[in-house]
């Protein structure tokens, strides 16, 4: 007979399949994020006593999977991580990737470009972290930001110092295609591209920014610029649907690069 504690992991694995199915962006599709994908979305895990178990399992099949990732060494996988503000990219990474052994993991967070980054190309720096065969690489904000942030902030293009061609006209569409374009190689390479975005309503995020502010021990996590930002939430919603929807071709040719 099946050892109980084999069958009851199979069983769960089968339930997190059931449950990521609808917050897949599907390969053709056109995506609104505040109609198609409810934030309060809770997969029918209404107490929060039920979430720790398909936690638990998931980060066993992650560890078992790492295993045969190292084991094997000739693919990587690259997780690409991006959230709105007080989205919880820090809080999954630590919850998701306790399981996993360290030295296979390898997570870097990009902040605004530093000179020298500023002085290549703006993919220049994430192919500066990618990482090896056998290993884990995750992104906290990732090379996307490029086509997200970027374009609600275009200031931000004025400290690359471009020459005067690459400011002219279809500007966004070329870097959704280099992105595809630098995509397509890593997966031709054997690198697996997992891209997730932590979707928030507009009210979660100020309840979380005030918890910032009124509970001590989340003070250090508050600044001025969020309060900025804030102010800019309406703006962010089309750029990040664009940027789902600018993959759907390459993600229909490409089955490798899960979404």
């Amino acid at each position: 007979m099946p050892d109980p504690a084999v069958r009851a992991v199979d069983d769960w694995a089968g339930r997190i399949a059931e449950l990521i199915t609808p917050l897949r962006v599907r390969p053709g599709s056109e995506i609104d994020l505040r109609k198609d994908f409810d934030p309060g979305h809770k997969a029918g895990i209404t107490r929060k006593k039920d979430g720790p178990e398909p936690l638990r399992t998931g980060v066993t099949l992650l560890a078992d999977q790492q295993r045969r990732l190292a084991a094997q060494g000739t693919h990587g996988v690259l997780m690409c991580l991006q959230a709105l503000d007080a989205g919880g990219r820090d809080g999954t990474i630590r919850h998701v990737m306790t399981g996993v052994t360290p030295q296979g993991v390898h997570a870097v967070g990009f902040e605004q470009p530093s000179a020298e980054e500023l002085d290549h190309d703006y993919l220049w720096r994430h192919a500066c972290h990618l990482p090896r065969r056998g290993e884990i690489g995750i992104f906290n904000r990732s090379h996307h930001e490029e086509v997200l942030v970027v374009r609600v902030h275009p200031e931000h293009l004025d400290r690359r110092r471009r020459p005067d061609r690459s400011r002219r006209q279809n500007l966004w569409r070329r870097r959704y295609r280099e992105i595809n374009d630098w995509e397509r190689n890593l997966t031709d390479n054997g690198f697996r591209l997992v891209k997730l975005f932590l979707n928030l309503s507009e009210k979660e995020q100020r309840a979380r920014f005030l918890q910032r502010i009124d509970v001590p021990e989340r003070n250090g996590k508050f600044s001025a610029a969020d309060v900025r930002e804030r102010a800019r939430y309406p703006d962010v919603g089309e750029p990040a649907r664009r940027e789902l929807a600018s993959v759907r071709e390459q993600l229909e040719a490409e089955p490798g690069r899960a979404r």
